[in-house]
């Protein structure tokens, strides 16, 4: 029996207990009565009291810390609210909500904690929107006003050393999980507080989950392994929400554990599974407009600090000069993301970033620079339907006069788009022995030729490959081509062969 029909079963006045309207309050589990709302929000307010005014408090573990809030809450109900009727559910509403908003994040805790969600996107306290599998959704949940969002936000980035009010109204940090979120505030956003959340799964540290999800095929990731482990310089490129993170998630699972790892980040969100590790991140100005540190000085620090890899989370200004440099002088096997739609505007950008630095350098040194640094480019692409892909897996081959020349491994084709929205393509192999081969070989890796035969259907590991008719029709192609050349005569009646022997 709920709240409101047990008051109206025992005919208590309205004086005494008056029945608000039903309130939508979806992060405490459901619809629930005003009434129990303001009650919530008395014992919020009288316990944040009873916790500033206890100096011991930080002494206490987080799950000490929940067990007492929890005790206290119901002793007060127990004594100074035995008014208002409760039932058991409706108690352990009240206490959740109360814990989500004092240890918690509020109404986005159930959003943080469901696995599917990849994205909690807050255009102000009442449009909440959550992205799952590729797509947008709007929930019902809601913040009470901009002064409850304001509060959950400022939550969030003290908790990683970082500010954000009216003199710094942007703001870039993570969640404990790794999550990267990113909050603007009025006066520059005009309907509210912003707030965006870009969260990354959990099983997502190595390239099984990747073949798992129809990313990339066999083939890819044996290659891709191989480049990895052979310390080959990598970029990975792609647009906003695309997987780039992710893949050097996963490709970093490659490095060998005895390496020494270096990596750079504006706000940490890498999750290597490597020991020796140096995880560094940039510091943005203080109050003053001083005490700024930015990328390009950890790169040049990070030289110092006798790497074997360095690891980038994204270049995106001056320190490409220095990390292309790096890559020159002795540090291979680095890794870096930066934004672009193809593999040859990746190569575009690097030469638009390096002039960020200041240093006058011709236009051909430049693209010396990249196409001696750089080995592969992976591009990686969000499509259509939601789904992400590994689109190019791209070498550097050299410099012709001032061009520098790739050439495409492996590469997606998309053939169009089905009555249900879902593209159709594959993954297709070019044909082309890629020149690191040799490198692989000298590093003990030997990637094998038939990987990178033109003609052989792809071969994927999830359960619904995103081509399987696509697939078996160049199955056919390719068995029907094996079949003509095993018939085929080996010395036919019309070859130079058959010839030299009439004639003599």
């Amino acid at each position: 029996m709920s709240l409101k029909d047990r008051l109206n079963k025992n005919n208590l006045s309205k004086e005494s207990f008056e029945i608000k309207e039903m309130t939508s309050d979806t992060h405490l589990g459901g619809i629930i009565s005003a009434e129990l709302l303001e009650l919530k929000e008395q014992l919020h307010s009288i316990l944040i009291d009873k916790i500033n005014s206890t100096p011991s408090w930080d002494k206490y573990s987080d799950d000490e810390q929940k067990q007492i809030i929890r005790h206290y809450i119901e002793k007060r109900i127990n004594s100074d609210h035995k008014s208002i009727p409760l039932n058991k559910n409706e108690k352990e509403i009240l206490i959740r909500g109360i814990l989500q908003e004092i240890k918690g994040y509020g109404p986005l805790d159930p959003l943080l904690g469901d696995p599917k969600v990849s994205d909690i996107l807050v255009n102000g306290p009442k449009h909440i929107y959550i992205e799952k599998d590729g797509k947008l959704y709007k929930t019902n949940v809601n913040f009470k006003d901009n002064a409850h969002l304001m509060n959950i936000i400022e939550r969030m980035v003290t908790r990683v050393g970082r500010r954000i009010d009216e003199k710094s109204p942007m703001v870039d940090a993570r969640l404990q999980d790794g999550s990267r979120i990113n909050a603007i505030i009025p006066p520059l956003a005009i309907d509210g507080p912003s707030l965006s959340i870009r969260r990354f799964k959990i099983d997502a540290a190595n390239l099984d989950s990747l073949l798992k999800w129809g990313a990339m095929t066999v083939a890819m990731a044996e290659t891709l392994k191989a480049i990895v482990k052979s310390r080959l310089n990598i970029v990975i490129s792609g647009g906003t929400g695309a997987g780039k993170t992710t893949l050097l998630n996963s490709l970093s699972a490659q490095i060998p554990n005895d390496e020494r790892i270096i990596t750079i980040e504006d706000s940490a969100e890498l999750n290597l599974q490597q020991d020796h590790i140096v995880r560094l991140e940039t510091r943005p100005p203080n109050i003053e407009g001083s005490g700024a540190v930015t990328t390009r000085d950890l790169v040049v620090n990070s030289l110092r600090m006798r790497p074997d890899r360095v690891i980038i989370g994204e270049c995106r200004g001056a320190e490409t000069l220095d990390m292309l440099q790096a890559m020159n002088t002795g540090h291979d096997g680095s890794l870096t993301t930066l934004h672009s739609n193809t593999p040859r505007d990746a190569l575009n950008r690097l030469e638009t970033m390096v002039m960020f630095s200041g240093v006058e350098l011709p236009e051909k040194t430049i693209r010396s620079q990249i196409s001696s640094a750089i080995h592969v480019i992976i591009q990686v692409s969000r499509l259509s339907d939601g789904s992400r892909r590994v689109t190019h897996i791209t070498e550097i081959v050299g410099m012709e006069g001032t061009t520098i020349v790739m050439q495409d491994i492996f590469r997606w084709e998309q053939q169009g788009i089905d009555e249900n929205g879902k593209v159709i393509g594959c993954h297709v192999t070019m044909g082309v022995r890629p020149k690191f081969t040799d490198k692989c070989k000298t590093k003990g890796i030997n990637l094998s030729s038939s990987l990178f035969d033109a003609g052989i259907p792809p071969v994927y590991l999830c359960p619904n490959p995103p081509n399987k008719k696509l697939a078996q029709n160049q199955k056919n192609k390719t068995d029907e081509r094996a079949l003509i050349t095993e018939n085929k005569p080996k010395n036919p009646p019309n070859s130079p062969l058959i010839n030299r022997l009439r004639s003599t």
